[in-house]
C-alpha cells in the first residue's frame, strides 16, 4: 500500500489510460480489501492523502489544491468528476440508446441490417436447404461526431477561498449543458437519420384539424412490428398534446404521475419529455435496437492550463455522435 509515496505529475494525464487509470494502476484498489481505505479509489485516496474534502459544509476552498505539486495533480481530474456527475445527473440518453460504443480514432462507420419482411420470418429448413440469410453490412457514411463543451473561465484569485462544495455545483451545471447538448444530437438523430438514408418515417395524423387522437398514438404502435414500441420521445408540445387525449385522464396514469412524477402512456411506452425535441415532433422508437452512441473522448479538460496556470481558460469537452442501427426501428409523428 504505497497511495501516499506517489509522484504525482501532469504527465499522467497525457497517457492514453487517462489519469485515473494510470493512478489505479500504481496503486491498486484490491490492495486495500479489509482496510479502513476499502471502497475508495485511487483518485480518492489521493484526496485522503493530502486532506482534501470536496463535498459537504467543512469542504476546503480552491486552494488546497494548489498547497503542492503533487496536490495540484489532482485538480483536473476533480474538475472531470465533478462535470461527469453533471452530465450523469441530466441524462437522459440512457432513455433511448441500444448501445455505446467507444472508439480511438474520429473515424467511424456502424454497421446496419436492413431486413425485407420475408427475412423477419424465422421459416422451416427443409433437410438440406440453405438456410436464410441476414445480411450485415458497414453504412456508407461515417458517423458524425461532435465536439460539446464550455469553457471555464476563472482566475485563481477569483476562486481560490471558495469552497469546493459550492465551486462542484458549477462544474455539475457544465455537465448538464453537455448532455443537454448530446440528447439533442440524438433526437436529430432519430428523426432525420445519420447522414445515410434513414431517417425515420414520418406519420401524418388522421384528422389534422382534430389534432394528436388515440388512434394516430395506435396506427404508430401497429407499425412497429417486429420491433416494441416501448419509449416515445416528446416536445413539449406534443406531450401537451398527449396529455390531453381522453385515455391518459384514465385515473391509474394520473395517481403514477402524481406519486412518482414519471408519465407512462396507454400504451405501456416510457414518455422522455424535453425541449430538445423539435416542436410538434412526437419519436416513438425501440429503445432496445434504435440508436448507437459513439464516444470518441469521455470528459476532458485542458490539464495544462489547470495546473500550470491556476484556472484562466480552460475548455471542457466530450466528442461523440449517433447512428441509427435499425432504420425501422423509429418513427415520428409531426404535429405541424
Amino acid at each position: 500500500m504505497n497511495y501516499d509515496s506517489i509522484r504525482l505529475e501532469k504527465g499522467m494525464y497525457a497517457s492514453s489510460k487517462g489519469f485515473a487509470k494510470t493512478l489505479e494502476e500504481l496503486d491498486p484498489s484490491e490492495q486495500y480489501e479489509g482496510t479502513p481505505l476499502a471502497g475508495l479509489d485511487a483518485f480518492q485516496r489521493q484526496l485522503k492523502r493530502f486532506d482534501i474534502k470536496v463535498g459537504g459544509a467543512s469542504s476546503d476552498t480552491v486552494e488546497k489544491f494548489f498547497k503542492t505539486t503533487d496536490s495540484a495533480a489532482l485538480f483536473p481530474e476533480y474538475v472531470a468528476r465533478a462535470v461527469r456527475q453533471g452530465a450523469e445527473g441530466a441524462n437522459l440518453l440512457s432513455d433511448i440508446v441500444a448501445t455505446t460504443t467507444r472508439i480511438d480514432s474520429m473515424d467511424y462507420r456502424t454497421i446496419t441490417s436492413v431486413p425485407a419482411d420475408s427475412d423477419k420470418e424465422l421459416k422451416d429448413v427443409a433437410e438440406g436447404a440453405e438456410i436464410p440469410r441476414t445480411r450485415i453490412t458497414t453504412q456508407d457514411n461515417l458517423v458524425s461526431l461532435h465536439k460539446r463543451g464550455r469553457m471555464l473561465v476563472a482566475s485563481y484569485e477569483a476562486l481560490r477561498f471558495q469552497r469546493l462544495d459550492l465551486f462542484t455545483v458549477t462544474l455539475r451545471q457544465i455537465g448538464a449543458y453537455i448532455a443537454r447538448q448530446q440528447f439533442a444530437d440524438a433526437a436529430n438523430v432519430l428523426i432525420n437519420g445519420d447522414g445515410n438514408d434513414n431517417a425515420a418515417p414520418v406519420q401524418k395524423l388522421i384528422d389534422s384539424a382534430a389534432g394528436l387522437s388515440y388512434e394516430d398514438l395506435i396506427a404508430m404502435w401497429n407499425g412497429f412490428e417486429p420491433y416494441e414500441l416501448n419509449t416515445f420521445v416528446a416536445s413539449p408540445e406534443a406531450m401537451a398534446a398527449m396529455l390531453a387525449v381522453e385515455e391518459f385522464k384514465d385515473p391509474a396514469t394520473g395517481l403514477n404521475f402524481q406519486a412518482t412524477g414519471r408519465l407512462v402512456s396507454p400504451l405501456g411506452a416510457k414518455i422522455v419529455k424535453s425541449n430538445l425535441v423539435p416542436a410538434g415532433k412526437l419519436i416513438g422508437l425501440d429503445k432496445n435496437c434504435a440508436l448507437e452512441m459513439v464516444v470518441a473522448d469521455d470528459i476532458r479538460v485542458d490539464y495544462d492550463k489547470l495546473i500550470d496556470r491556476q484556472l484562466e481558460r480552460a475548455a471542457i469537452t466530450s466528442i461523440a455522435g449517433f447512428a441509427k442501427i435499425f432504420a425501422d426501428a423509429s418513427k415520428v409523428i409531426s404535429l405541424n
